[in-house]
């Protein structure tokens, strides 16, 4: 079967959820909506505290006065009601983040005008593209790049190839699982016109062997339309761009590099959905698919919640338990602990992960063992990057390709020494970005 090299073998514990059909959580009595859930420019308001919005109505934009507001996207209410705030408030991204807060007044009504339904058959890349933009569209397996800058590739950069990443080989997860199975059609239907919007010659999709029941649907769904469906090895990350590509295509995506330098562009399967959503019904994306798992509840669920939902509801619809431990946005390898159950889901929350026990072991200095070295996926030295971190010389993590590392934890899980790898490598690219913000800008010429 397809697959990368090195990488490891976590356990998956899929099965406390994987059986669990999609269930949609009514909508909140508040949603909180952040105008940053994605890379790029932040959005400005474009309401204000008082105003009455609609479903749909678009509540951030990207901001105008910005050169670079094409790499951003804008944030659209998920419920109608008043506008009662608009201001920072916390996130899973960070701790202070500028928010519009909007009171559900029951009607759940959408606003006119939104765009009408239509055949993408009758759309060209460019509207396609338009569609997806004013959308507010973004990589929902968590990096959250603005999608319709991803199938928008310079000139010079030929995309020959787009992959759907149906791997989902973070442990726990099942929320693009589900989608497999429960919206096959639609999640092919959004690949084809992601496919025409990029006019790629080779559409794949790759998919790891634990779901041989999704690997049938999305294979009889493509039948005949030009996709091909990949089964892949169980080894994480699978999922990762760079691994999966090479895994699919043997193409290496050279260090520092993004896939468009080897004709690529991956989008995740929850991607592909509201991709199809937007163009053919002019939904923009309001809602995802959330995993709530783990030993911390007691009922391991899928739900799909409207964006800006508090985790609080999710937790309490999955019955978690008292006394729980940890809660954390996202999976076990790449997730982020959250200290506040009331931040709000965003476009790239793709799962709650609830543990009843967590201890942080004691860690201890680097025995110089190279099992990190064997295990990462990006062949680098994990050992050299976290004695560099730990000792704070951002140069000689720099000198090891610190940016290189995209934080799949590999390297933590299998160290012997228990050293907090992956929160060194997050702690020196956050100084690296604060050092480069204030360093002065030079002039043109």
């Amino acid at each position: 079967m397809k697959t990368f090299r090195r990488g490891i073998h976590p356990r998956e514990f899929k099965e406390l959820s994987k059986d669990q059909a999609i269930q949609a959580l009514p909508a909140p009595p508040q949603v909180v909506l952040p105008m940053s859930q994605h890379l790029g420019v932040p959005c400005v308001p474009t309401v204000k505290k008082g105003d009455a919005v609609r479903k749909g109505q678009v509540v951030g934009e990207p901001d105008p006065s910005n050169p670079r507001r094409f790499v951003s996207a804008p944030v659209h209410a998920s419920i109608s009601g008043k506008v009662v705030a608009v201001e920072p408030r916390p996130t899973p991204l960070a701790p202070s983040v500028l928010c519009v807060v909007v009171e559900n007044d029951g009607q759940d009504a959408w606003l006119d005008g939104l765009p009408a339904e239509t055949d993408p058959a009758t759309l060209d890349a460019n509207s396609i593209k338009a569609r997806i933009q004013a959308a507010g569209i973004v990589g929902m397996g968590g990096a959250g790049f603005p999608t319709h800058v991803k199938i928008s590739p310079p000139p010079e950069k030929p995309i020959d190839t787009l992959i759907l990443n149906a791997a989902e080989c973070e442990p726990f997860l099942t929320c693009d699982y589900r989608l497999m199975l429960e919206r096959t059609a639609e999640v092919v239907e959004g690949l084809l016109i992601l496919g025409k919007a990029l006019a790629v010659k080779n559409v794949l999709v790759g998919i790891e062997a634990n779901k041989p029941d999704a690997f049938a649907a999305l294979s009889k769904a493509a039948e005949g339309r030009g996709v091909r469906v990949e089964m892949c090895k169980v080894k994480y990350p699978q999922g990762a761009e760079k691994q999966l590509i090479y895994a699919l295509t043997r193409r290496v995506v050279p260090a520092g590099g993004l896939p468009l330098e080897v004709g690529v562009v991956v989008q995740n399967v929850a991607t592909a959905l509201a991709v199809r959503e937007a163009v053919c019904l002019g939904k923009p994306l309001i809602e995802r698919v959330v995993t709530v798992t783990g030993d911390g509840v007691g009922q391991p669920s899928n739900f799909l919640v409207r964006l800006g939902t508090p985790f609080r509801a999710l937790l309490e619809a999955a019955r978690m338990h008292p006394g729980v431990r940890k809660v954390v946005a996202g999976g076990p390898m790449m997730g982020i602990a959250v200290g506040n159950l009331d931040v709000p889901v965003v476009k790239g929350t793709s799962g709650l992960l609830v543990l009843q026990e967590a201890e942080m072991p004691d860690w201890r200095a680097c025995i110089s063992c190279g099992r990190c070295v064997d295990a990462c996926p990006m062949g680098l030295m994990p050992n050299e990057i976290s004695i560099a971190c730990e000792a704070k010389n951002l140069e000689a993590a720099a000198a090891a390709n610190l940016m290189d590392c995209f934080e799949c934890g590999c390297c933590t899980y299998v160290c012997p020494a228990k050293r907090p790898i992956v929160h060194w490598v997050k702690w020196a690219k956050a100084e690296a970005a604060k050092k480069k913000a204030q360093q002065p800008k030079q002039k043109a010429g």
